[in-house]
């Protein structure tokens, strides 16, 4: 004899032959944000009254309700699925809709044969009941039920990732709203695609660009995006170096408030930025903040530096961290926690990673470093995954939930981010931090998305 299969992992059809009037079938389900979405996204049905809870409010049933055929869909799975189950085939649907279907509501959808006909064909009376006994839909179904019999193991769904696009980089754009544009030397806007975020972020009201490059080139520029510069400032200067030149010279007068990068390789901006007599300099090491939007993750994810410290030594990690925790703070998060990373999770003598870590949490306790709670060393998953640090038995204020990540060095970094943006499909902004005023970096492959979030970003950082 042979042992008996696991319950719910097979599914199993009731031929025509095995019905019988009065069968009956059903399944339970409760209505969560997430089913709303899934069926949104499925059938492209973005009704405000299911999908917008504002607008909801204000309609007849004061809430966000179901799709009517979210309901309906109920129905269709119970037929294919239970009663009379796989190789059923469709003929006709009635239905009537008694009742909404609001958030939290936990629908019994249940299946009863009424009648059976003549070729195959069955009459199957179709309910979904509230909660409450509240009868929601009801009809008739008319199929043709399987005459053969079907035993299959039971399909195991995908996972699914919900994520709306750009939902953190929203949220730091709104928070621009109420705050004064400020003047920002856009650097040899010379293409359609640099200018174009710079205009971008100007009509959003977050910058007042002053664009700075060969006239006759930003112009075309603008022409080929079917962009009107109007009374936008441009500064004519012949070429990218002079304008890296003259934004940095009009940020050290006090004339703009932020830079931002044009069509210009960042080495020739950061050149004129780091120029020691003429360029932006503080106390503090300059370093570059990528702020992601991951679909992944719950909030924006920093990570430093990727773009000018190629292999940071322990005082210049410092400065990273410093700079890496003004801008988490400048988004809203007043103690922002910083995860030191390595390759491993434990301090090993021969994988400086964990020693600089070690260090910078230690300076972190004796005030050397300022504003953010510092854990390290932590590998990248237990940084970012509670589970992974559960398994690991790491107990930290920092681990799984990490608000930055700070990198052993540039290349690592750098890795780290393009994996996010390539194979997560995150959103990457970025800032330069420690100068004397904000440099938004950009890349061609940045989304518009990202671009405006840059700009915000710097904005935030103003104050």
């Amino acid at each position: 004899m042979s042992a008996p299969e696991p319950a719910g992992q097979f599914i199993e059809n009731r031929t025509f032959a095995e019905l019988a009037v009065g069968d009956t079938a059903q399944s339970v389900r409760t209505l969560t944000p997430r089913d709303i979405s899934l069926f949104a996204v499925m059938s492209g049905d973005v009704n405000p009254a299911h999908v917008d809870a504002a607008y909801a409010a204000t309609d007849m049933f004061h809430g966000v309700i179901a799709h009517g055929m979210w309901g309906a869909a109920l129905i269709s799975a119970v037929l294919g699925t239970q009663l009379p189950g796989p190789g059923t085939i469709f003929l006709d649907q009635s239905l009537s809709f008694k009742a909404p279907v609001a958030l939290g509501d936990t629908i019994t959808t249940r299946i009863t044969v009424t009648e059976k006909l003549n070729k195959g064909r069955v009459l199957l009376a179709c309910a979904c009941i509230n909660q409450d006994g509240v009868t929601v839909i009801d009809g008739i179904a008319r199929v043709i039920a399987p005459s053969d019999k079907v035993h299959r193991p039971r399909f195991v769904l995908p996972e699914v990732t919900l994520h709306a696009p750009a939902a953190q980089y929203a949220r730091l754009i709104a928070a621009t709203t109420d705050l004064t544009p400020v003047r920002t030397a856009v650097v040899h806007p010379c293409d359609a695609l640099s200018l174009t975020g710079a205009l971008d972020a100007a009509a959003r009201g977050i910058i007042v660009p002053v664009l700075i490059g060969p006239a006759g080139r930003i112009a075309a520029a603008a022409k080929a995006a079917g962009r009107d510069l109007g009374t936008i400032e441009v500064i004519d200067v012949p070429h990218s170096h002079a304008a890296a030149a003259t934004a940095v010279a009009l940020a050290k007068a006090g004339k703009v408030a932020a830079l931002m990068q044009g069509a210009l390789q960042t080495d020739e901006l950061m050149a004129a930025v780091m120029d020691a007599a003429l360029g932006l300099r503080t106390e503090r090491l300059m370093s570059h903040v990528y702020a992601l939007d991951v679909p992944t993750y719950a909030k924006p994810l920093l990570i430093t530096d990727a773009a000018i410290n190629v292999a940071p030594d322990l005082s210049a990690k410092r400065d990273i961290v410093q700079n890496a925790i003004q801008l988490a703070q400048a988004l809203g998060t007043a103690h922002p926690k910083v995860a030191i990373l390595a390759a491993v999770e434990t301090v090993t003598p021969r994988m400086p990673a964990t020693l600089h870590a070690a260090a910078l949490c230690k300076m972190a306790d004796r005030g050397q470093i300022t504003g953010g709670v510092l854990d390290g060393p932590l590998a990248f998953d237990n940084a970012i995954s509670p589970a992974a640090a559960a398994a690991k038995g790491i107990v930290s204020p920092v681990a799984g939930q990490a608000d930055i990540l700070v990198a052993p060095d540039l290349e690592s970094a750098g890795m780290m981010a393009k994996q996010l943006i390539y194979l997560a499909g995150a959103d990457a902004a970025g800032l330069v931090m420690g100068a004397s005023v904000p440099i938004i970096l950009t890349n061609p492959a940045d989304s518009a998305w990202a671009r405006l979030a840059s700009c915000a970003l710097a904005r935030l950082v103003i104050g």
